[in-house]
């Protein structure tokens, strides 16, 4: 379908298309989609007005006493809700949060995201992603019963080839390209890789990929999750992260003379990521369970190095092509899908953005499997690790200016309130584990 640039193309597919309601997405500090519907009749309006609701019920917004809030909808985000009918359709698109003062509601993850983009447009640069989200099906949303049992590119193994198929034509007719799909390590899991693109485009896109990837497994009567560590004994789900700068049509992290085709702005940026990955952590992997995932053995990244080859360094960056100088970049391996993509995105560059304008400088690749190193010699050479807990993360999160500065005040303060709140929660409940290792001995 088009891609529509204005309030005009919008109405216009609206009436081509039979629409009768639109879906208004928007995320809350913790990446979960919020969405109200509107009918078609009231679109006109939206545009122009916006459409006020209560923002004290969504997480991290407004209190009680300041809750009025606008949505007004992006026209370039229209889709086509595929799941849905095609008579009397449904369509979607995101929207910017407002105060009723029609100044932009500095808790609305998308607005924080674009604050940074201009940043980054400011000193010339755009930033380009391309994330690559796994995921697990499960026959229902209350246990972690598999499909199959295939592992890597399986493929007779693979009881989910169908599911990914619709769920790939479900995003291509909503304007998302895929690069390609696959069988992944552990029992039903799965991923689906997207062709790289701008990036407040795809921080939509990884919004709306967790949405397609759920609903079309729905049709399935199978249940889709991206919760980092479901199974223990096998691979979590990360959201290994490609991302480049460009200038104009030029690659801002290409240099055809350096030894590792990489340009003084590219390895910035890469020491910027390493310097800061610690504190921005805990919106990287934001829930208990992510640290169940980040953990030696299992092909997550836990030691803060980078190479070429090193699949167990933390930022990896592809091999150069001949021909390929557009396809230079990083690729940050520890993010997991359940994040929220307009947070975490911000925060990989700022961090970035931090190395380039201090001039961070950046060690040598380490090209040998950090997972075998013992901890004196991982010191020896200076690689240190990822935090090993939701509490850890908090506590390098919450000392950071670096964070402060790119989340704002608002998302800072009420993301660490309410990720102490997840962790004081768990850490006081009693699991099946503990009665189970505990009880018959103690």
């Amino acid at each position: 379908m088009e891609r529509p640039r204005n309030k005009k193309d919008v109405l216009e597919l609206v009436k081509k298309h039979d629409v009768k309601f639109i879906r208004f997405w928007f995320s809350d500090i913790h990446g979960q989609l919020k969405s109200f519907a509107v009918p078609v009749d009231e679109l006109g309006y939206a545009f122009d007005e916006g459409m006020g609701f209560d923002g004290s019920s969504i997480k991290g917004f407004a209190r009680i006493d300041e809750s009025d809030m606008i949505a007004k909808p992006d026209p370039n985000t229209f889709a086509l809700l595929p799941w849905r009918p095609k008579e009397k359709a449904v369509a979607r698109m995101f929207c910017d949060i407002y105060e009723p003062d029609g100044s932009p509601y500095k808790g609305d993850p998308r607005y924080i995201f674009k604050t940074n983009i201009e940043k980054a447009k400011k000193k010339g640069f755009t930033l380009y992603l391309g994330p690559e989200l796994e995921y697990f099906y499960f026959k229902n949303n209350t246990g972690t019963e598999v499909l199959d049992e295939g592992g890597y590119f399986d493929y007779p193994l693979d009881a989910a080839e169908d599911l990914r198929r619709d769920t790939i034509l479900a995003l291509e007719s909503m304007g998302i390209q895929v690069e390609y799909s696959h069988h992944e390590v552990a029992h039903s899991q799965h991923e689906i890789d997207l062709r790289y693109a701008d990036a407040l485009t795809m921080a939509d896109i990884v919004m709306t990929h967790r949405i397609v990837v759920k609903e079309i497994a729905r049709k399935y009567n199978v249940y889709a999750t991206f919760m980092p560590k479901p199974i223990y004994g096998q691979n979590g789900s990360g959201m290994h992260t490609h991302q480049s700068l460009f200038k104009g049509e030029r690659n801002a992290f290409f240099n055809a003379k350096d030894k590792y085709y990489l340009s003084d702005i590219g390895k910035k940026y890469i020491a910027g990521v390493l310097t800061h990955i610690k504190e921005i952590t805990l919106v990287l992997n934001q829930w208990v369970n992510s640290y169940k995932r980040l953990v030696p053995g299992y092909e997550a990244p836990v030691y803060i190095c980078w190479a070429r080859r090193n699949r167990s360094a933390l930022v990896r960056v592809p091999l150069y092509k001949p021909g390929k100088e557009k396809a230079t970049r990083i690729e940050l391996r520890s993010p997991d899908p359940t994040c929220n993509p307009y947070l975490a995105f911000a925060c990989m560059l700022n961090a970035g953005l931090r190395g380039m304008e201090k001039g961070y400088k950046l060690p040598e690749p380490t090209e040998i499997d950090v997972y075998h190193l013992t901890e004196k010699e991982r010191a020896k050479i200076g690689i240190d690790q990822l935090p090993g807990s939701l509490i850890e993360a908090i506590e390098y999160a919450e000392n950071s200016e670096l964070l402060r500065e790119t989340l704002g005040d608002h998302i800072f303060e009420q993301l660490i309130a309410s990720k102490k709140i997840e962790w004081d929660d768990y850490r006081t409940k009693v699991f099946p584990y503990e009665i189970e290792r505990y009880l018959p001995v103690l």
